[in-house]
């Protein structure tokens, strides 16, 4: 919990009113618990009040008090969940500074939406449409050379994704990937004016004007085509005025047993192998989605309100980032999934490294207590 300072989250909690008419269990507290739930990995109230009230002794040290699953429950039902939205915003931007940047030539940001469903009869708050469950949708912007979320937003399940996509300010030298489902021709030409590139999938039905066609290299093997397009249409079915009157890159990638696959991008000076291989790294977002879903706990939830989903979503993005931290600060060699493994074995315990600097600060103040001489004679 060091990697969240205290007081900046006491100033959230402030800003937001977060510990109005409560005398014990605050927002402190409640973080706290939840994230010792996600890190247990707890399917239920009762389980956590179990869990986290074993070790009493040590709630001194985290400012913790005990938790009744009643009190819990209350808190996620009504606190707001904009001090632990703030909070994973602060996470951030201290996960940002503590990761260095100096090996890697150019940012690049991967961009997608995942679906967390939901069922019951407590999910009636939830907005069904034809084509998607009941559920939130959470969209991340991802930085790839770190592994870590940059912008993130939760939303309902039938927001498009090119709506939260559009919404993200392009950032110079910087490289944006993402699917076909954020094809917003006005965003498009927003990223390249603003001296940043996009990698993107083109919708089928797409009209394009065909300007010129690349050769090929012989070694580029999965390159099935490169041309550099224009899109036709001036404006779109909306009557809205098509911005994007630039020229492109479409690049068509083969893949077996299935078609081709025809990416889109702004950049028209790299080769189309390494264009490719940009939306490649696509699937890393991907493997970010699933490895929250496998090793957290946002898939049963701990209360069927909006506020209580909303602070148990956030409260899982809180605890991927602190580990995320922790793992820096220790210089872990192994996998986040390993650090979480060895974590998980002594959530209340001291660790090796944290209590021989514990010792060290204890003998050099002991010496410095035995060479000073007393005030009083």
């Amino acid at each position: 919990m060091k990697g969240l300072p205290r007081d900046s989250f006491q100033k959230l909690v402030d800003l937001h009113a977060g510990d109005r008419y409560v005398k014990k269990f605050g927002c402190w507290q409640q973080l706290l618990a939840m994230v010792y739930g996600q890190l247990a990995g707890v399917s239920s109230l009762r389980e956590l009040e179990a869990g986290f009230n074993q070790h009493r002794n040590h709630h001194y040290h985290l400012g913790a008090v005990e938790v009744h699953r009643s009190t819990l429950s209350n808190a996620n039902d009504g606190r707001n969940p904009m001090v632990f939205e703030e909070a994973a915003r602060l996470l951030i931007a201290l996960s940002a500074q503590a990761v260095s940047r100096k090996e890697r030539k150019e940012l690049l940001y991967l961009i997608d939406s995942t679906t967390i469903a939901l069922y019951g009869r407590g999910s009636q708050w939830t907005e069904a449409t034809k084509t998607r469950t009941r559920g939130l949708k959470v969209h991340v912007q991802f930085e790839s050379g770190s592994q870590l979320p940059v912008h993130f937003n939760i939303t309902s399940a039938n927001v498009n994704d090119e709506t939260e996509g559009s919404k993200i300010a392009a950032q110079a030298g910087a490289t944006y990937v993402y699917d076909k489902g954020y094809c917003n021709y006005a965003w498009w030409e927003r990223i390249a004016a603003a001296g940043a590139r996009f990698v993107t999938r083109l919708k089928k039905n797409a009209a394009i004007e065909l300007v010129s066609v690349r050769q090929v290299p012989s070694q580029a093997v999965s390159i099935a085509g490169d041309s550099v397009i224009q899109l036709a249409n001036k404006s779109n079915r909306g009557g809205h005025k098509n911005r994007c009157r630039r020229q492109l890159r479409r690049i068509e990638v083969a893949r077996p047993n299935d078609d081709n696959l025809v990416l889109v991008s702004n950049d028209l000076d790299a080769s189309a192998q390494e264009i490719a291989d940009l939306y490649r790294q696509r699937w890393e977002i991907e493997l970010f989605f699933k490895w929250i879903k496998q090793h957290l706990k946002v898939k049963k939830f701990l209360g069927e309100s909006e506020n209580a989903v909303r602070i148990q979503l956030l409260t899982a993005l809180i605890t991927y980032l602190l580990v995320s931290l922790q793992k820096v600060r220790e210089g872990f060699p192994g996998t986040l999934w390993n650090f979480l493994t060895e974590l998980r074995t002594g959530l209340f315990l001291r660790d090796q490294e944290e209590s021989c600097r514990w010792r060290r600060c204890r003998h050099r103040q002991a010496d410095f207590d035995a060479l000073q001489p007393g005030l009083f004679g």
